[in-house]
C-alpha cells in the first residue's frame, strides 16, 4: 500500500511540476499556481442538503477544495483538521472562504454520514457527493487520482490524490496546495486570494 500511495504522489508531483511551456509564475503564493489548467474545472455533485452543486454556487468565496472519504485513516481527518484550526485563525475572514469535501467513496459515504462527519471538524464545512460516474468527472477535472484497495472481510481503502486546491473569487487563480502544508502558509495563501478578490470588487 505504501508504494501505491508513493506512486500516486509522485504522479502528483510530477503533475504539478510541469509548467506551461513559456509561462512564469503569476501569483506570489506558497500554493503552486495551476490556474492555467483547473480555471474551468467544475463538477456537478449533491452536498448533504440534497442541493445541486456546481463550482459557479461559490464563485463569491474563496474555495478550498479538497477530495477524500470518511473512512480515510489518516490524510482526509488530518487535511480537514488542519482546515478547522485555518478558519479559527483567519477570524472574520473566514466567512468569506467556504470548503468543500467531495467523497471519493460514495458507496459508504452516504449523505447522513458526510453530514456528520464533514462538519464535526467546523459546522461551515460542506460536503459534496455523487454517483461513481459524477464522481469520477469531478476527479479527473481537477486531476484528482484514486485507487481501490482491497482489505481483510470485504473491506478496503483508497489511495488518492491529497492536495487542496485553493480557488479565487469567480474561480480564479487555483493554487494546489500540498498534503500538511503549514497551517499559517495556508492562512498567508488565502488572504491573498481575499485581497484579489478585493481589488476586483
Amino acid at each position: 500500500m505504501l508504494k501505491r500511495i508513493a506512486s500516486l504522489m509522485l504522479c502528483a508531483l510530477l503533475l504539478v511540476g510541469c509548467d506551461k511551456p513559456g509561462d512564469a509564475p503569476s501569483f506570489p503564493s506558497h500554493a503552486i499556481d495551476m490556474t492555467w489548467r483547473y480555471a474551468d474545472a467544475d463538477f456537478r455533485l449533491t452536498d448533504t442538503n440534497g442541493r445541486p452543486r456546481t463550482m459557479a454556487d461559490f464563485r463569491d468565496k474563496v474555495t478550498i477544495l479538497f477530495f477524500g472519504y470518511t473512512h480515510c485513516p489518516e490524510v482526509c481527518p488530518t487535511t480537514l483538521a488542519d482546515l478547522s484550526q485555518v478558519m479559527r485563525q483567519l477570524g472574520a475572514d473566514a466567512d468569506r472562504v467556504q470548503v468543500l469535501f467531495v467523497t471519493l467513496d460514495p458507496a459508504r459515504d452516504t449523505p447522513e454520514l458526510l453530514a456528520k462527519f464533514v462538519p464535526s471538524f467546523d459546522p461551515r464545512f460542506l460536503g459534496l457527493y455523487g454517483g461513481s460516474e459524477a464522481t469520477a468527472r469531478a476527479a479527473q477535472a481537477f486531476g484528482v487520482n484514486y485507487e481501490k484497495q482491497p482489505g481483510a472481510g470485504g473491506d478496503y481503502t483508497l489511495d488518492h490524490t491529497d492536495g487542496s486546491y485553493l480557488i479565487g473569487l469567480g474561480g480564479k487563480p487555483v493554487l494546489l496546495s500540498r498534503y500538511g502544508q503549514r497551517t499559517e502558509l495556508l492562512v498567508e495563501d488565502i488572504r491573498l486570494l481575499l485581497g484579489a478578490a478585493q481589488k476586483k470588487e
